[in-house]
């Protein structure tokens, strides 16, 4: 009698076939169950990670008038719940730490895929960097972008040349190493939303340290002054996608001048020539500190290389009128729908504003 238990060929073939198949889709789920939780959450440390996540939960509740784009000079000086009550202006900022005019550009390009608005404001300052400078600002700027072409260009425009394009479509590959930095926040928001550590953009800081007496010293003296072509480059990028959509394109300098990221007269004059040249207004703030009401006794939670919310408040409210009187932003006070979505912000603003004054009261 034929023995039933004897496995063919074709059977033994097909059963490691179904072997390979569920190893491989073992091997696959692995980085996808895990990723989640490896991916750093930006929440408690390096906030300035989550700033670009955040705009598309906002971008779904409203549009927006005025776009701010640039780095730590756009995020930690205008607030645009200011802004929307003194003025009526709906404002986003995306801004991030060190974040470059590349990775401006397609965060700005990103954004157009969502809403165009009236007006882009480019803080000028990150226009001294030509090449890629750190990975750990990339992650920031880029991880949380929405996949797309853009976010594809924008990798291969920012990465250095240690890093591999690979290592941000499978973010697995670059963070299986962070185990032993988990903490308890990695495994709550590994699969639900994090709370907002902005305010449309703005990044909060409350703590007061006065300009000390290194903010008098002299700036170092460079050997070029030439802004990088590829910084100019990428300008004239965003200068042509702008006229492109029929938005203004708008340059600033935020009033912060500390001897560490000091803004250099022939940098401001290259910035003057090129905005003259392009009919575009430029904003050069620093000479306007002290007629907006600045005091780097008070003002600064860097002993003065940064605005803290209080300088950051007069800023803004300086800085609306020019858009309100110079640039005919509208107020949408008066219409319901966007009016609710920013009394909500306002309040959210106020709310982070009273609890982080009370904490720092507490220590």
């Amino acid at each position: 009698m034929e023995n039933m238990n004897v496995k063919t060929p074709q059977k033994t073939l097909w059963l490691r076939a179904l072997c390979i198949v569920i190893a491989l889709a073992i091997l696959a789920a692995i980085p996808a169950v895990l990723t989640p939780i490896l991916m750093p959450k930006y929440l408690t440390q390096s906030k300035e990670g989550s700033l670009t996540e955040e705009y598309y939960s906002a971008v779904a509740e409203t549009n927006h008038d005025v776009l701010f784009v640039g780095d730590c000079e756009i995020f930690e000086s205008f607030v645009p719940a200011i802004l929307w009550e003194e003025y009526g202006i709906s404002a986003y900022l995306r801004g991030g730490a060190q974040q470059l005019v590349w990775h401006s550009y397609y965060l700005l390009q990103d954004a157009l895929r969502y809403e165009t608005p009236k007006a882009v404001v480019f803080n000028v300052y990150a226009l001294k960097y030509g090449e890629p400078q750190k990975e750990a600002y990339n992650r920031m700027a880029l991880d949380g972008m929405e996949w797309s072409s853009v976010k594809a260009e924008a990798i291969f425009a920012s990465m250095t040349e240690e890093e591999h394009f690979i290592d941000y479509v499978f973010p697995f590959f670059r963070y299986h190493s962070r185990w032993s930095e988990l903490t308890a926040e990695d495994f709550a928001y590994a699969w639900r939303d994090k709370p907002a550590v902005s305010d449309s953009g703005y990044l909060m800081q409350t703590g007061i340290v006065p300009a000390d007496t290194q903010s008098e010293l002299t700036p170092e003296q460079l050997v070029d002054y030439t802004l990088p072509a590829t910084a100019m480059a990428y300008l004239d990028k965003m200068r042509t996608l702008c006229a492109e959509k029929g938005i203004e394109l708008i340059l600033v300098k935020a009033p912060t001048n500390f001897w560490r990221y000091h803004w250099y007269d022939e940098w401001d004059r290259q910035i003057t020539d090129y905005a003259s040249t392009h009919g575009l207004a430029y904003y050069n703030l620093i000479p306007k500190a002290s007629e907006m009401g600045l005091d780097m006794n008070t003002d600064t939670y860097d002993a003065g290389a940064h605005l803290n919310v209080y300088g950051a408040e007069k800023l803004t409210r300086y800085f609306g009128e020019i858009l309100k009187e110079g640039h005919a932003i509208p107020d949408r006070r008066g219409e319901g729908d966007t009016a609710a979505v920013w009394q909500r912000r306002v309040d959210a603003y106020y709310a982070r504003k009273a609890a982080m004054e009370a904490e720092a009261r507490e220590q």
